[in-house]
């Protein structure tokens, strides 16, 4: 039902599969790379949605769940057992009581309380208030309504018991690091400077533009993790940079861009050590129809998606790393529809659809989008020709990867492009397209249709999950007919890793976010990581 791992990268996991049948070794340290932004634009995960900020995360923090990459589903993090009543709508947690935060405080329920009410408070505009959404009273508690939130009930301080507004599993929201569970004694205002979490590393300093540097936590609750020292996450954008470094070996791990997948795959030295798979994220141009009035005519918007020929700019551009994009959930989802079809390269279809809409002339509008090789200006530069020949003109906007997130969650754009997480649950992922979800939150585009509406509060509703997922499907369908973005492709994700590591996974929800505290590094490491 979840993504899968194709045969070449069930090989390509090699030394990184062989951790669990090897003792692993302790010590050493860990030079990671985070590719996505030029800086840390926040120390504080509440505060962004970018993918950038979430490998610190991935070191500090935990959330109620994680992610279990090997089984493609979401697990219980910090509770030692569940509770979960017949209908699937009351869950009790008990938690674990050997975690403890980095600042010595016992995690408790009142913890857990503490951060949910700080993401639902809607004048903070969290991103990960659209997580726990599925708490009962969240939208109450977020608009001043109530003074606390109903689906949270405080047993003990290690038991906590969660209503849902409908049955479901609550994994799937629970487990974005945008929820993870801050200390309730600790300021908020000291988390974007001094972050202090759960997690299996803590916060060592942080050197704006270059790195954040996290170090062993030793009261952490899993018993003889993490193997490592410590981790150096080192921000490197550029891909030229990515691949000097790590050949060399500079860095442990390196996110491939389409040349250095293809350059890779060719080198001996480098083949054996690459892991790929098919990762949950939907690369698009969304459009705001209130900047551009063109754009809110449907006609228009889908007359831009026949006219961008899609699969040559995956060939010649992305070089064949990526999936071609039939709507906004990904071929992997078990509320996709196995019998639609991508929009067909047809540019006098496209012109035709701007007659009728009135568009004959053409019109223009810009697109937002950072320095992103296979998702940023080079694709829209590539998109250029193909819809001035229909009649429109496009300009690009450069912008710093770091502000996208920010910029686009505050509106401030016409069109943007971006790379959007749209799995692993199409409940939650199609949320970010009804119309009560804010902007702030993720329905970027403004998206607002009365039937994609009804199909998915018919959704939420719906006990049965084969059921809910066929109105899922249905939602999903009607957004490739409605056409609020380009869908340009699903993203096929690429790491190549020394041959000294152990302990990566296959995480298709983002490949580069890993366990830190699983990897480990043999005796084979350079001097300066041991």
């Amino acid at each position: 039902m979840m993504r899968s791992l194709s045969l070449a990268a069930l090989l390509a996991l090699g030394t990184a599969a062989t951790a669990f049948a090897e003792t692993p070794r302790k010590g050493g340290t860990f030079n990671f790379t985070a590719p996505y932004g030029s800086a840390f634009s926040t120390l504080d995960i509440h505060s962004s949605p970018n993918i950038q900020e979430h490998f610190v995360t991935y070191a500090i923090h935990r959330s109620l769940y994680s992610w279990d990459s090997y089984n493609n589903k979401p697990v219980p993090e910090l509770a030692e057992s569940v509770d979960i009543s017949d209908d699937r709508s009351v869950y009790t947690f008990h938690l674990k009581k050997n975690a403890v935060f980095h600042n010595g405080k016992p995690l408790t329920v009142d913890d857990v309380i503490f951060t949910y009410k700080r993401l639902a408070d809607a004048k903070n505009a969290l991103p990960g208030a659209s997580y726990i959404n599925i708490i009962k009273g969240v939208d109450a508690f977020g608009k001043g309504e109530a003074t606390e939130i109903e689906g949270l009930k405080k047993i003990d301080d290690h038991t906590l018991e969660v209503t849902l507004n409908a049955a479901g599993n609550p994994g799937f929201n629970l487990m974005e690091s945008t929820t993870s569970i801050y200390p309730s004694d600790y300021p908020l205002d000291q988390q974007a400077i001094k972050p202090v979490g759960l997690g299996a590393f803590q916060f060592k300093e942080h050197v704006p533009g270059s790195q954040v540097v996290v170090e062993r936590f030793d009261n952490y609750y899993e018993e003889g993790k993490p193997y490592l020292d410590r981790v150096n996450i080192i921000v490197m954008p550029e891909g030229s940079a990515r691949d000097v470094a790590f050949r060399n070996k500079e860095v442990d791990v390196s996110v491939l861009g389409p040349v250095q997948y293809q350059a890779y795959q060719q080198d001996p030295a480098l083949k054996d050590h690459i892991l790929e798979v098919a990762e949950t994220f939907t690369r698009n141009v969304g459009f705001n129809q209130t900047a551009v009035p063109a754009l809110a005519d449907k006609r228009v918007r889908q007359a831009i998606n026949y006219a961008i020929n899609s699969d040559l700019i995956i060939e010649r551009l992305v070089k064949g790393k990526a999936v071609r994009a039939v709507s906004w959930l990904p071929a992997g989802s078990p509320a996709f529809d196995d019998t639609a079809q991508p929009y067909a390269f047809d540019p006098e279809k496209a012109k035709a659809l701007l007659k009728e809409a009135g568009f004959e002339n053409g019109f223009e509008f810009e697109v937002t989008a950072t320095p992103n090789e296979s998702w940023g200006v080079p694709i829209i530069e590539a998109i250029l020709p193909m819809l001035k020949q229909v009649g429109i003109t496009v300009k690009p906007k450069p912008i710093e990867s770091a502000a996208l997130g920010s910029t686009v969650s505050a509106g401030d754009f016409q069109a943007y492009m971006w790379s959007n997480l749209t799995g692993p649950d199409p409940l939650t992922v199609l949320r970010c397209f009804w119309s009560q979800t804010a902007q702030s939150a993720c329905n970027y585009t403004n998206f607002s249709n009365a039937e994609f509406d009804k199909l998915y509060e018919a959704a939420r509703a719906e006990a049965d999950e084969a059921k809910q997922m066929d109105l899922l499907k249905q939602a999903n369908n009607l957004l490739q007919e409605e056409a609020p973005v380009w869908f340009f492709n699903y993203n096929k994700a690429v790491m190549a890793y020394q041959p000294w590591v152990h302990g990566l996974a296959p995480n298709a929800t983002e490949l580069a976010l890993q366990d830190y505290d699983s990897i480990w590094i043999d005796d084979s490491a350079p001097a300066s990581r041991k």
